[in-house]
């Protein structure tokens, strides 16, 4: 091999790299898990377990709103976990979610049906989902921020894809799972078969944690901490220092929206959009597990995408990928064909869907500091969530209501949203990666 082609070898990976993708990610897959069997069952199953006794229309109503409550507990745990991270350490923050999250999720399982406790059972649903969206509120700036940290310097943003591919693991084995269990009698389903997956979540926090207790600090959080201690400074509260900046908190949240809604529009509401047309559920399972595996591959190939072509570039070619792609997905949804139905998964969400996740977790961190980044991350992302993702399904589910089935005012609505996340993405000061990994913070003390 010539010495030109050497130069140019990638140097391999390090123990602790691996080790802090495999547990940053282990996370992410748990988090998506737990989101998207919520979002399935809240689609296909809670309408029919918790609200029987209303309306049709209003069981799907109420059955979304439960899954809305859950975003709106994020932020709030997205600072609780943030100040954690960024002030005693990242390791721990993400030791408590994962943990949190899998007693939570297993526990919905454990509700009994309306039919058995009355309203009880919808009381208990949204106590116990309020604190699934509290740990999950925690989880993702800690794992994009340790995993980040870690990456080599032009090697970021496929290493924050790496995140995205653990959601469409997760992705896959929900619906897989899902999938499954409502293939065989629907009495078994519906009362015992739904549990099921809930209940694997306890296995999945067992191993996040059993990966995520060898993570290390990053080189550059340790330097950051050492060097406090060494000139005697005490840290400051990351979310008053987050808000001491608010432009890129700001544009953080607004940026986030269209990647929030993508995968809640085409893939959770777009199951209770086919069902209520009179296709199996089954068809929704399956499709979302086909999206789940090419997840799996196609965000790493955009991360590696916008490591040479830059986030932003990336980020705004997929919000209006989704402003235009929506349309023919849903329009393959209303042809009844299963094939068809598959393809608009595919066009709605595959392509521009994961070409905004797989960037948005490395271009949140480079927006923010050392010190408070877990914490900027976090309120980026959970309220972006909370304002979009959470919202969406209900705000579909009444809009293509209010047009008599059509979903033209639900497209719309996601061309809004795609347009003001291009234009904030376009506002938004992100640090080269090369200019980000490497650099020992500068501290900006009072009087130094």
């Amino acid at each position: 091999m010539s010495g030109a082609r050497q130069a140019e070898k990638k140097p391999a990976l390090t123990k602790q790299q691996k080790r802090a993708v495999a547990g940053g990610s282990i996370g992410t897959l748990m988090e998506y898990f737990d989101y998207y069997l919520y979002g399935l069952a809240a689609a296909a199953v809670f309408p029919a377990i918790f609200f029987a006794s209303n309306d049709p229309f209003l069981a799907q109503i109420y059955s979304f709103g439960t899954f809305a409550v859950g975003f709106f507990f994020r932020p709030l745990g997205g600072i609780v976990f943030g100040y954690i991270g960024d002030r005693m350490g990242r390791k721990p923050a993400l030791l408590i979610t994962v943990i949190g999250m899998g007693l939570t999720t297993a526990a919905i399982g454990l509700i009994p049906p309306e039919a058995m406790i009355g309203a009880t059972a919808p009381i208990l649903l949204i106590v116990l989902r309020s604190f699934q969206g509290l740990f999950v509120g925690g989880e993702m700036g800690g794992a994009a921020t340790i995993v980040v940290e870690h990456a080599p310097p032009k090697r970021r943003g496929l290493f924050g894809a790496f995140l995205i591919s653990g959601a469409g693991i997760a992705n896959l084995a929900s619906a897989g799972a899902m999938s499954a269990l409502g293939a065989g009698p629907e009495s078994f389903f519906m009362t015992w078969g739904w549990r099921i997956p809930f209940w694997f979540a306890l296995v999945l926090a067992i191993i996040a944690i059993l990966l995520r207790s060898k993570l290390e600090e990053s080189e550059e959080f340790k330097t950051h901490t050492k060097t406090l201690q060494v000139q005697g400074v005490k840290p400051k509260s990351p979310l008053i220092e987050v808000f001491r900046h608010p432009k890129n908190t700001i544009l953080g949240i607004l940026i986030g929206l269209p990647q929030s809604i993508a995968g809640y529009l085409v893939l959770t509401y777009g199951l209770a959009f086919i069902v209520a047309s009179g296709t199996p559920a089954q068809v929704g399972f399956i499709g979302t597990m086909i999206v789940g595996f090419l997840q799996i591959f196609v965000a790493p190939a955009y991360g590696a995408l916008s490591d040479k072509l830059g986030r932003r570039t990336v980020y705004i070619a997929g919000c209006i990928g989704f402003a235009i792609l929506i349309w023919p997905a849903f329009m393959l949804y209303e042809t009844h064909n299963q094939w068809l139905i598959w393809l608009g998964m595919i066009i709605g969400f595959v392509i521009p869907g994961i070409a905004m996740q797989g960037t948005l977790h490395t271009m949140l961190t480079e927006m923010f500091d050392v010190e408070q980044r877990i914490t900027g991350v976090n309120i980026g992302y959970q309220l972006s969530n909370t304002l979009g993702g959470g919202l969406a399904p209900l705000i579909a589910t009444a809009l293509v209501g209010w047009a008599s089935g059509a979903f033209w005012p639900m497209a719309l609505y996601a061309g809004v949203i795609c347009i003001i996340g291009a234009v904030t993405t376009a506002a938004a000061t992100i640090r080269p990666a090369t200019e980000n990994a490497g650099r020992i913070h500068e501290l900006k003390l009072d009087g130094k």
